[in-house]
């Protein structure tokens, strides 16, 4: 095999000497790997596991299934098209694509033969062996980027009329085959349209708009996915429990999330990763962020928080507080788009769409309920034009800031949508004192609109009950803080200007803090904020669940749901909402004008 072929591969081409009891790479059966003496030359992890069956690609299941029908049912192409992003599986594909052509094993020579074609990997076959070595003389694999022209193609090409030596088929594994010139692909497609029948193709590319469309038709295309990070975690965790090291299950997802659906990146951090503890310790997830660059998820969802409520301080305090730990300014806007993108995915598919941690996803998910489709889009125009900026900034911090300063100011402004039905019906553009409208002066715009808000915001009456509270904090538009407050605060006791709760588990640590400044910002009063050890009651996310939890019990005890989720296996449901009940309207009917008047006669 060429060694440049491995840069498009998770794994490696280098045979690895394995326990010969069992063929499962990854079985519970598998010994747990032997300590390395210091004489012994260190395999790469991504090298190490390379897949030896269709089994053991992972991801993958649409285009395994697809060969597996293909093979049995004797179906099979004469040019196989591969594509997709590095390190997905492409060139191990192809070579075990190769093998399973060629299969031909001994267990059955003594029924008078050796077997077709077959995907059934398992057992070793009679070439198998030669094929994972790189040096059976019927499988040729070759890197189009250094045999890009026409006259290596003919060469190529000459060679395809000769049968094959040993094998079934002579196999030819072309990767890059974006790389080759047009000549080459000119020279290419005559073959490709008649060719004989003792031979296969079998190209890889990450660059499939390249190809020629002559090409791609006449071969039959496999795209091999991004491998997501719930799919990737348990695999590396597999991995390291076979190399009997230990990793926090945190860090390990850290890595499957940097890997960016790429197999091999996520082998090579975990290899990464693996050295950075002291041995016989755990490698905790802070250690892998230092050594990612990545800044602390919950405070760049904090960060994200800051900006939507339109706290400019705490904003830039919150980016100073990450830069200082060493997080990249790039790599934090980076962040935010997602979370802004998986706001506006949970706010239309709900939380479970958004592929985050449930904690990130509870709380993107209530950011969503409280904004609208186009403040989110307006968002993510502006953070998209802050992440270009920030690329050709000559200082990336300063450029940061200024460009929180403009989302948190933008944040709290109304859309045009808005500001277009307010001059159409004559209103102020900014509600607020001396701000326009009936008996009102002129509207209040720009830096005024500003200066008025702080004073709008002093007057807030002071609430009289706990919802009050909950209704206060959402017209302020603190997200992170209303999110806290309905899942941690288990309530005791309330007056005006008194609260007193339990914290339910894993509660932020200023929550305390954090509502008191709050209430006392916006009543202009002083709250005291008391907690004890029990005695709360329900929060209000404990108290919804319930409900919800007991509606959904309702409803499948209901005789037709039953029935249906019965006819539907694997139907589940997803959500209960309550019915919308009809608005209450004066059913008298009217008096006919006829009658009326025979009334007033009588």
């Amino acid at each position: 095999m060429s060694d440049t072929a491995d840069h498009d591969d998770p794994f490696a081409a280098e045979p690895i000497e394995r326990d010969l009891d069992t063929d499962d790479m990854f079985g519970a059966s598998l010994p747990a790997a032997k300590p390395i003496e210091k004489s012994e030359a260190y395999t790469v992890l991504a090298r190490k596991y390379r897949p030896r069956t269709f089994e053991d690609l992972i991801g993958q299941e649409a285009m395994v299934r697809t060969l597996t029908n293909a093979f049995s049912a004797g179906r099979i192409a004469h040019a196989f098209m591969l594509t997709g992003v590095r390190g997905v599986g492409k060139t191990t594909t192809a070579r075990l694509l190769a093998r399973a052509l060629n299969y031909e094993s001994d267990t059955v020579q003594s029924s008078g033969g050796r077997g077709g074609p077959s995907v059934d990997l398992t057992t070793m076959g009679i070439h198998c062996q030669a094929i994972i070595d790189g040096r059976h003389i019927d499988v040729l694999e070759l890197d189009a980027a250094s045999r890009t022209g026409v006259d290596a193609m003919r060469d190529l090409l000459e060679s395809v009329r000769y049968a094959p030596v040993e094998a079934r088929y002579k196999v030819y594994v072309i990767d890059e085959v974006h790389m080759l010139s047009t000549g080459a692909f000119n020279a290419l497609l005559k073959t490709l349209e008649e060719p004989p029948p003792h031979a296969k193709f079998i190209f890889a590319t990450t660059e499939i708009r390249k190809v020629p469309v002559t090409i791609l038709s006449r071969c039959q295309r496999f795209d091999l996915r991004r491998v997501e990070p719930e799919t990737l975690t348990p695999h590396l965790e597999k991995i390291c429990g076979l190399e009997g090291v230990r990793i926090d299950a945190d860090a390990v997802a850290l890595i499957a999330r940097a890997a960016e659906g790429s197999v091999r990146d996520s082998l090579s951090l975990l290899d990464q990763a693996l050295v950075q503890g002291e041995a016989g310790e755990i490698v905790g997830a802070e250690v892998v962020r230092d050594m990612l660059g990545l800044a602390d998820r919950s405070a760049t969802l904090a960060l994200f928080e800051n900006i939507i409520s339109g706290q400019m301080s705490e904003a830039l305090l919150g980016f100073r507080t990450l830069y200082g730990y060493g997080a990249d300014p790039t790599q934090i806007m980076g962040d935010l788009l997602e979370y802004c993108h998986g706001t506006s995915v949970a706010k239309i598919l709900g939380a479970d769409a958004t592929r985050m941690p449930k904690a990130q996803a509870m709380r993107v998910t209530a950011l969503g309920a409280q904004l609208s489709a186009g403040t989110l889009s307006r968002l993510w125009t502006l953070m998209l034009k802050a992440f270009e900026e920030l690329r050709r900034a000559p200082d990336a911090p300063a450029a940061f800031e200024m460009a929180l300063v403009r989302l948190c100011y933008a944040a709290d402004l109304p859309g045009p949508e808005v500001l277009m039905k307010r001059l159409q019906n004559g209103e102020p553009l900014v509600p607020g004192p001396g701000g326009g409208g009936p008996g009102g002066g002129q509207s209040v715009s720009g830096g005024a609109a500003q200066a008025v808000r702080p004073q709008v915001q002093q007057v807030a009456p002071k609430p009289q009950t706990f919802d009050q509270v909950l209704t206060l904090i959402a017209e302020r538009r603190d997200i992170g803080l209303r999110t806290d407050v309905e899942q941690y605060v288990r309530l005791i006791s309330f007056k005006p200007g008194a609260i007193t709760f339990e914290l339910a588990p894993r509660a932020p640590a200023d929550l305390v803090r954090r509502l008191s400044m709050r209430l006392r910002e916006w009543t202009g009063e002083r709250w005291l904020i008391a907690t004890e050890g029990g005695g709360g009651a329900e929060s209000v996310y404990e108290r919804d669940k319930r409900e919800n939890d007991a509606a959904r019990a309702r409803l499948k005890a209901d005789p037709f749901v039953a029935k249906l989720l019965e006819t539907f296996p694997g139907a589940e449901i997803t959500a209960v909402r309550a019915r919308p009940q009809p608005a209450v309207t004066d059913i008298t009917p009217a008096v006919p004008e006829d009658e009326r008047i025979d009334k007033d006669e009588d």
